[in-house]
């Protein structure tokens, strides 16, 4: 498989984070991208509520719900 050069431009901090998870995880951000965008368009189900996840990490209890976080969203925004 050929690579190809892609320019993407974050912020700053999301930047810094992700190469510190690389770092972390003995890994480079091209890995981290490729397997992302590889799981993607596979399309990997653990992949589907990864934003959403990721907003709930130390929010909500551990055994909170998609669904309770979507409630919880209608009632505070009237949806």
């Amino acid at each position: 498989m050929d690579n190809t050069k892609l320019t993407v431009r974050v912020p700053a901090d999301f930047l810094e984070g992700a190469k510190r998870y690389a770092t972390r995880h003995n890994t480079t951000l091209t890995r981290l991208v490729t397997e992302y965008l590889r799981r993607l368009a596979e399309g990997d189900e653990a992949l589907k509520d990864a934003p959403i996840v990721r907003r709930l990490t130390g929010v909500l209890p551990e055994d909170a719900s998609v669904d309770e976080y979507r409630e919880h969203l209608g009632a505070k925004y009237g949806g």
